[in-house]
């Protein structure tokens, strides 16, 4: 089990990312006046939800890639990827918050990290199973 301390540690801070973006945008509602439910009307509060549904939407994808990737290939190599994703997710959002164009750098960041521990992981079972 220790081995896979350190991916544990990363999907953890996902979660402590989340959170945190969830409180973005609760802090959001207040600044701008829009209580929840509404999730309109503000384009800095519909950034903000936006960012922050986005980056819901990939975990799907993130978590059960990085966890695979440890167990099929490495678990130190999971983990940094999986902290890149997080890098990456957390400059979308605070870009996504400035200016709409910015969130394409963390965009990058964070795709390319979860592709190549989806299609490691993915290629790795793959062979493993047919070979």
């Amino acid at each position: 089990m220790e081995r896979y301390y350190a991916v544990a540690i990363v999907t953890l801070l996902t979660s402590l990312t989340i959170f945190g973006m969830a409180l973005a945008v609760a802090r959001t509602h207040k600044k701008t006046g829009i209580l929840a439910p509404a999730m309109t009307g503000d384009p800095i509060l519909e950034r903000a939800i936006r960012a922050h549904s986005n980056t819901l939407e990939w975990l799907p994808v993130f978590l059960p890639s990085m966890w695979l990737f440890a167990i099929y290939w490495s678990p130190a190599w999971a983990a940094l990827l999986g902290l890149l994703w997080l890098v990456g997710r957390i400059a979308y959002f605070m870009g996504y918050l400035s200016e709409p164009l910015k969130r394409y750098p963390g965009f990058f960041i964070q795709a390319l990290a979860a592709f190549i521990l989806l299609f490691g992981a993915l290629g790795r079972i793959l062979y493993l199973w047919f070979a």
